[in-house]
């Protein structure tokens, strides 16, 4: 049996499968003292449907091998906004204008970020302007 994962853990295993197929500004907001929502979103871009499909699938597979199933999924087969909800953390994957136009940073303003790199996380936790 596998180890269970707390929430943060598994927004940034989420954040860094998005990057192992070149998703870029992987951001994680923390959600949990501003909104029952969820604890946490994970949100990254893509350059085109195929590339937002192909992270889409890269976090529901490498997810799945780590023991989670999203409780719902849509947006897989349009590919422009994909949303992956794990009830604790929710997973959205946008093509960027598409990001830009519903600017979920914007909206969520009051919550901590994380920048996902490759090179790691952030060390930055500045709240989201």
């Amino acid at each position: 049996m596998k180890k269970k994962l707390s929430p943060l853990a598994l927004a940034r295993l989420a954040g860094q499968l998005a990057l192992t197929k070149k998703g870029f500004d992987v951001r994680i907001l923390k959600l949990e003292s501003i909104s029952s929502v969820c604890d946490y979103f994970v949100i990254a871009s893509g350059e085109a449907d195929v590339h937002t499909k192909a992270l889409g699938n890269a976090i529901v597979d490498g997810l799945n091998e780590a023991g989670y199933k999203p409780y719902h999924k849509e947006g897989m087969n349009e590919g422009n906004w994909i949303l992956l909800d794990y009830i604790d953390v929710v997973v959205h994957v946008f093509l960027e204008p598409t990001r830009r136009f519903y600017a979920l940073e914007k909206l969520w303003g009051d919550a901590e970020v994380e920048q996902l790199a490759d090179e790691g996380v952030s060390t930055s936790k500045a709240k989201n302007e």
